[in-house]
């Protein structure tokens, strides 16, 4: 690199800015090679950080170097290979350190991914590379699912803890202890940095595939994150990739196309959310939907994201050729037999509530709200304002719009998002005597 005259030093500022921003996705591969060759989640993250300082710092005055994620590669391994040196460790993470250096060095190598056990020991991987064994170890089932998910976020998609914080209502001191013990069990129990094989592989899987799910629909839902349902998406493609013939992993990979295809036609003018049938389905992403019903085989699946996604599939053919698509062309009928095989499968409380709204659109909404009294009689969604407001808008089918007015506003009172909540209360409004 070399130095730069002052007169360019405003343009070298914002370039300098836009490949830092780049360097954000070097960031999770250079942690997750330095966790995989010192088994040190601690030392890897700081040095990673470290790395992405230095750059802000120099690179505003010297200039982006030709290879941004190289340099970072470089870097943050230089830091390792020093502690480690003052901690006077074995000489094998040093030699694979080295060869992170090689690998750094390399014309047109963004981080180490690329580095295999086999360049290391001699030995192979089936799936060599650092991502896909860090989502296995985040999410191995010797730790509890809240401690998946936040681990997930903070070394995978290098959410700030704050930021963690907030989303699971905890101070960041607490999240802080939560995730030192979650690395530190990983440690303790001698969790291996690596994608299992053969019936393991079975049985991580579906722990894998959950976490994504919880990943994307954090981000996906009302006052959620958009950059987390992009990070699902991002990392259920490196599944699909890594892991060809897994039939759930591409379904899953559908679901998250489908549901996301509809992000530019949630919101009204005015920011407000937008039920199904009032979007226009004009403005849904069509290359996505594509790209997701060539996922689903034509014989169908009987897993549960594999009968998600079909049923996301439903209200993406419903489209016509052109304009706006109305609701009534969706085939209900179907999407309620595809949620009656899902509840057999997972008879969770939020399922039964779909069923509900499914087959009160497919048969009638009094038989709808007659499977809704029944979902909602364990008291599991009592204080859940989609379960208003799914009476509310059955109710508004019904025909007795006074009552379906008041339980739109009672499901205004009861949720935390403000668009949802200004949603609620238009539809209140319009059903108001």
């Amino acid at each position: 690199m070399t130095a730069l005259p002052d007169h360019d030093r405003s343009a070298a500022a914002r370039e300098a800015a836009a490949a830092a921003a780049a360097a954000g996705e070097a960031y999770v591969r250079i942690v997750a090679a330095l966790i995989r060759v010192t088994g040190d989640w601690t030392l890897a993250e700081d040095c990673a950080q470290e790395a992405l300082t230095l750059a802000l710092q120099r690179w505003p005055a010297e200039g982006v170097p030709a290879n941004p994620g190289g340099w970072l590669m470089t870097v943050a391994r230089n830091r390792a290979v020093d502690t480690l040196r003052r901690a006077s460790v074995e000489r094998r993470k040093l030699r694979e350190l080295a060869v992170l250096a090689f690998t750094a060095d390399r014309a047109g190598a963004v981080a180490a991914e690329e580095v295999t056990d086999a360049m290391l020991d001699g030995t192979a991987d089936p799936v060599a590379d650092d991502r896909l064994r860090l989502i296995f170890t985040c999410c191995h089932p010797a730790l509890a699912l809240e401690a998946r998910v936040a681990l997930t976020l903070r070394t995978i998609c290098a959410v700030p803890t704050t930021d963690i914080a907030r989303a699971f209502l905890v101070s960041e001191s607490t999240m802080t202890r939560r995730l030192t013990r979650a690395k530190q069990r990983i440690a303790d129990a001698g969790i291996p940095y690596r994608v299992p094989n053969g019936p393991a592989l079975t049985e991580r899987l579906p722990g894998v595939l959950a976490v994504l799910y919880l990943l994307f629909t954090r981000g996906y839902t009302a006052g959620g994150e958009p950059a987390f349902a992009e990070e699902a998406i991002r990392l259920a493609r490196l599944l699909t990739r890594l892991m060809p013939g897994q039939a759930e992993v591409d379904a899953l990979l559908a679901l998250f196309l489908l549901q996301h295809s509809r992000r530019e036609a949630r919101r009204g003018p005015d920011g407000g959310l937008l039920s199904l049938e009032r979007q226009d389905r004009s403005r849904w992403d069509h290359a996505a939907i594509a790209e997701a019903l060539a996922l689903l085989p034509a014989s169908g699946q009987d897993g549960p994201y594999a009968l998600q996604a079909r049923i996301a599939a439903c209200h993406a053919t419903a489209l016509p050729g052109h304009g706006h698509a109305a609701a009534s062309r969706t085939d209900w009928r179907t999407i309620a037999r595809l949620y009656d095989r899902l509840a057999r499968l997972q008879p969770t409380p939020v399922i039964e509530l779909n069923r509900a709204i499914a087959h009160g659109y497919a048969h009638g909404p009094a038989e709808g709200l007659a499977l809704l009294a029944r979902a909602r009689a364990g008291g599991a969604l009592d204080g859940y304002p989609l379960a208003v407001a799914a009476e509310a808008d059955l109710t508004a089918r019904h025909g007795d719009h006074a009552r379906a007015a008041a339980l739109f506003r009672q499901a205004a009172t009861l949720t935390h998002s403000e668009p949802e909540r200004r949603a609620l209360l238009t539809r209140a409004h319009e059903l108001a005597p």
